[in-house]
């Protein structure tokens, strides 16, 4: 579990600098698209390699709903805000999918919203804003989508344990991914989308979201979702953004200031509160 984490945290967090910098070359929609595609493919071969047998027709329309959710409207939405905001806000729009999660798993998968994960939820969310900066401001329908992108995702894990969780892990992440691009594809193909511009840096986001923020990082994510309750891995995911703090400060050559530091405790402080147990008195 740890180690799946810990891959989560490294891939998703750089790819946060990635998808800023592929919308200089891809209209945001048919990067999302191409990057499913490419995702799909990569997980395919897996799947087919492995010889795993497809899921019972019962799932179908929860993998393609998820698929649409998680990988669909999660990454469009994903891609437009950050047109117009920068990636540090969106990142953290984006992840304050734990809180829409937690609520909707209190009602609908009945993870009772203790006191704890509440307040290890607002913990995270309060050093995320300190460790992005947060500020009023920008593009109210930009940060309205970017919050958009945070309820998809959060429906989208809570359908997931709800009603895939007997899926093998490898065959939900490529049927919903399939799902997904195919979807994608067709609507870029029959509502134009503008210029793509290929390039090394084009093609290197496009690999790099396709076989590791797509095919690997979507895989373990869905494993994880059918190990932990949806409320615990969705905080534990909030050290995304730490990384993606580091990476900027090693590849950009990002300051680290007092507000960062204190994010990152507040985050790391968080995650502790919901995903440990409360020691009970003897």
């Amino acid at each position: 579990m740890i180690k799946a984490l810990c891959l989560i945290y490294l891939i998703w967090g750089m790819n946060w600098v990635v998808m800023k910098t592929a919308n200089s070359f891809f209209p945001p929609i048919t990067f999302v698209a191409y990057r499913f595609l490419f995702g799909a493919a990569v997980l395919l071969s897996v799947w087919l390699w492995l010889r795993l047998p497809l899921p019972k027709k019962k799932y179908w329309p929860w993998i393609f709903l998820t698929g649409i959710l998680q990988m669909g409207l999660n990454n469009i939405a994903v891609q437009t805000s950050m047109v117009t905001l920068g990636a540090g806000m969106v990142s953290v729009l984006n992840y304050s999918m734990p809180v829409f999660a937690a609520v909707m798993a209190h009602f609908l998968l009945g993870e009772k919203l203790t006191w704890r994960k509440g307040l290890g939820i607002v913990l995270a969310l309060a050093g995320m804003a300190v460790l992005m900066d947060v500020h009023a401001g920008g593009d109210v329908t930009a940060i309205f989508i970017g919050l958009l992108s945070a309820v998809f995702w959060g429906l989208a894990s809570i359908f997931v344990k709800l009603k895939l969780s007997d899926v093998n892990a490898i065959s939900l992440t490529t049927w919903q991914m399939v799902c997904a691009s195919l979807t994608l594809l067709v609507y870029t193909t029959a509502v134009p989308q503008g210029p793509v511009i290929w390039s090394k840096e084009s093609i290197l986001c496009l690999l790099y979201n396709g076989v590791l923020a797509s095919a690997l990082a979507f895989f373990l994510w869905s494993w994880i979702l059918q190990h932990i309750e949806v409320s615990k891995a969705s905080v534990a995911v909030l050290a995304v953004p730490i990384v993606g703090v580091i990476g900027g400060i090693i590849c950009l050559g990002e300051p680290m200031t007092l507000h960062i530091l204190l994010g990152m405790l507040m985050i790391m402080a968080g995650i502790y509160v919901v995903v440990t147990r409360r020691k009970q008195r003897a």
